[in-house]
């Protein structure tokens, strides 16, 4: 073998190592512990128009530190009274943990949504699909860049409930599931985005006042491909839906 042919050759193998390296990385699983809760509200305004609003915080290790905070509002057309569409803005403060301490980074996002809510003897459901347009804010080394990542994140939820007791201020059994998938030219190793499965109960409070209680897996795949997060959540979220239509017989 000669000198030129042991060079190609080493260097064929220098290559191919780093091409495997980067190819096939291991894939890992951050296995996390968090708290979310929020609060969302729909205020009907007139026989078609309402009005959306909510708010979420969510702390990882379980309630010590930051995850994010989380606010949206929208304007809701009611086709009927089963079925929504609603457009508006939502904004999100994303803590990054850096050195000990957290830096947020910012998501703008634009959100588009139909909604379908109706019951069948004991069950109730709920199917959404939601379309996102989000502006995120790039950190590098845990400092804003000042560059902008757009990504469009279509999520699909499948819901329903089911009455266990003719009581309807009894608590409901409550499952949820909801994926969602992501597009854009950032967007090479997780198209596929995050799951989001919840169970628990749901309990009716008052007329306009109700909450979930339950457990929520999120197993969300990262921008490398290979790292993913698996969070343990435990989900307190409550409704508010406030009717401010002039009374009429018919409703």
């Amino acid at each position: 073998m000669t000198k030129a042919t042991k060079y190609i050759f080493i260097i064929s193998l220098l290559a191919l190592n780093c091409f495997t390296a980067a190819g096939q990385q291991e894939k890992k699983v951050n296995y996390q512990d968090q708290l979310w809760v929020s609060f969302n509200s729909s205020t009907r305004i007139t026989d078609k128009w309402s009005i959306a609003a909510d708010a979420h915080i969510r702390r990882t290790h379980f309630a010590a530190d930051p995850s994010f905070y989380f606010l949206r509002v929208g304007g809701s057309y009611w086709f009927n009274d089963h079925f929504t569409g609603t457009a508006g803005y939502a904004h999100m403060w994303q803590a990054n943990a850096v050195k000990e301490q957290f830096v947020y980074s910012n998501e703008n996002r634009l959100y588009e949504q139909l909604q379908i809510i109706n019951k069948w003897q004991r069950f109730g459901y709920t199917v959404r699909l939601r379309n996102e347009h989000r502006w995120q804010e790039k950190l590098v080394s845990g400092t804003k860049s000042g560059d902008i990542r757009y990504t469009d994140r279509v999520r699909l939820l499948a819901g329903v409930n089911y009455q266990i007791f003719k009581d309807p201020y009894l608590p409901k059994l409550m499952l949820a599931d909801e994926v969602s998938f992501q597009f854009g030219k950032e967007v090479i190793y997780n198209t596929f985005d995050q799951n989001r499965f919840t169970i628990g109960i749901t309990q009716k409070i008052t007329d306009q006042l109700a909450f979930d209680l339950g457990y929520m897996l999120v197993y969300q795949q990262k921008y490398s491909g290979y790292q993913y997060d698996h969070n343990n959540t435990l989900r307190l979220f409550f409704y508010y839906t406030p009717d401010l239509r002039k009374k009429q017989a018919s409703h």
